[in-house]
């Protein structure tokens, strides 16, 4: 077995290791959900991949679970439409 002939100091020792540190995962929002998410993989909680369903997350519930999905998803979609019908009053234009 390998014994070393000289001490390697705390230096040499932290160099080697500089680059055994953690790094920080980036995240990115769902578009569908708006949950977060690692890029390039598939949404847990809606179960979509670049716009499609790849996954039905409801399917796999139980009845409660599936119950109060569907009222987040349904209340979600509802919102999405308010904001984007909706014309601005005149007292809403002044305040921007």
């Amino acid at each position: 077995m390998g014994v070393p002939k000289q001490k390697h100091t705390k230096s040499r020792r932290n160099k080697r290791r500089s680059h055994l540190f953690l790094k920080k995962k980036i995240l990115t929002i769902c578009p569908k959900c708006g949950k977060l998410i690692l890029p390039h993989t598939m949404c847990k909680n809606c179960g979509f991949y670049k716009g499609k369903e790849v996954v039905n997350v409801l399917k796999k519930l139980e009845r409660k679970e599936k119950k109060k999905r569907e009222k987040e998803i349904t209340a979600k979609e509802k919102e999405e439409k308010e904001t984007k019908k909706k014309p601005l009053t005149m007292e809403e234009l002044s305040r921007k």
